[in-house]
């Protein structure tokens, strides 16, 4: 149990800073493509891995430059991380496109459409 919380904790604490290197730390202009946020972080229990999931928001050309952007500042990420968090080891990181948030707008648009569609058979 205090495995999972020291987890949620150092997961917390990546997704804090790496919200900030996206406001101000990572000079790739690829990054600034597209809208980003970190909408979630995953840490392996061993804490040598940390998969990042980013939410973009553009059209798919910004969101593959962003991402291109965001795998290659994975070293410059990493060191900031050791820098800004006191870990024994650096975990490795990588960045995860999160398309949860589109694929739930697209859902409520469809039920939306639904609904309407319905309302006008009622008519």
């Amino acid at each position: 149990m205090a495995t999972d919380r020291r987890m949620a904790r150092v997961a917390e604490s990546i997704r804090r800073e790496v919200s900030q290197m996206l406001l101000n730390g990572i000079k790739d202009d690829r990054v600034g493509t597209g809208m980003v946020s970190v909408t979630d972080v995953d840490v392996s229990g061993d804490l040598q891995h940390a998969k990042i999931f980013v939410s973009i928001y553009g059209d798919e050309t910004a969101k593959a430059e962003t991402m291109a952007g965001l795998k290659s500042a994975t070293g410059y990420v990493r060191s900031e991380l050791g820098q800004r968090i006191r870990l024994r080891r650096t975990p490795e990181v990588i960045f995860i496109e999160d398309r949860s948030l589109e694929r739930g707008d697209q859902v409520l648009n469809l039920i939306n459409r639904l609904s309407q569609e319905r309302k006008d058979e009622e008519i």
